[in-house]
């Protein structure tokens, strides 16, 4: 097994029916990787998929002890996988990114650049100026995220433009902190776990990154915003709580 002191980088890729593209999201980002001098890990957590999905995982990590699948036992949603993933990642610095490989994984050197200064928590955002959008999403999901994101702001976390991009380093420390705190199961858990890492007292970065919308994604703009709005309500009502 690898060694947790000789890990410097963990990845952790939630992955949920992924089968059509998570073998070449995972070639990529293992081209990426091999390439470093230091010790990585790459963590693929199977949210209960119903395709091909661990059979292909398991496919292009065969004989490398370095790529690991964990496989949930029903899907619980990315916020459940994430979190399992990043309490069980060994590195010195831990990253999870989404399975359609939206921020290209070279853009963790400047995560990792802020995480080297002081930085507990270093988040990639679509919604700086400086931030790179190579291929926009349909104007009705861009419109979703622009209100999700008003509201966050307005309720919970100001200060943050993209609190959604799914691109997030962490240290070691960090990330077993907040992740064994986190309990949102949903795709509101970056919310979650910013508003606790602010609680928290953790120095925490908005970096721009470059980033391509990528077609079939798994967030339903009905179901899934509804399931978000309510994730919000209740972590307002907790915050009030908590302030009271």
């Amino acid at each position: 097994m690898t060694d947790e002191h000789a890990v410097q980088l963990s990845i952790v890729v939630p992955a949920y029916n992924e089968q059509a593209r998570i073998g070449l999201t995972l070639i990529r980002t293992l081209e990426y990787l091999r390439a470093r001098s230091k010790g990585w890990e790459l963590i693929v957590v199977d949210d209960g998929s119903s395709d091909e999905t661990c059979r292909v995982v398991n496919e292009v990590a065969a004989g490398d002890e370095r790529v690991r699948l964990l496989v949930q036992p029903q899907n619980r949603g990315k916020g459940a996988a994430v979190r399992r993933g990043m309490l069980e990642a060994r590195g010195a610095y831990v990253l999870f990114m989404d399975a359609d490989l939206a921020t290209p994984i070279e853009e963790v050197e400047t995560l990792l650049l802020y995480a080297h200064d002081g930085y507990d928590v270093v988040i990639g955002s679509r919604g700086l100026a400086a931030s790179d959008i190579r291929r926009r999403q349909p104007r009705a999901r861009e419109l979703m995220g622009r209100v999700f994101n008003l509201l966050v702001r307005s309720a919970l976390l100001g200060g943050f433009r993209d609190t959604q991009c799914g691109f997030k380093l962490f240290s070691r420390a960090a990330a077993r902190d907040l992740f064994g705190r986190q309990q949102i199961d949903g795709f509101a858990f970056d919310v979650e776990v910013l508003l606790l890492a602010k609680q928290r007292g953790l120095r925490v970065r908005e970096v721009p990154v470059v980033w391509y919308h990528a077609p079939n994604s798994k967030v339903s703009p009905v179901a899934d915003s509804a399931r978000m709005f309510g994730d919000l309500v209740r972590l307002r009502a907790k915050l009030l709580v908590k302030k009271g």
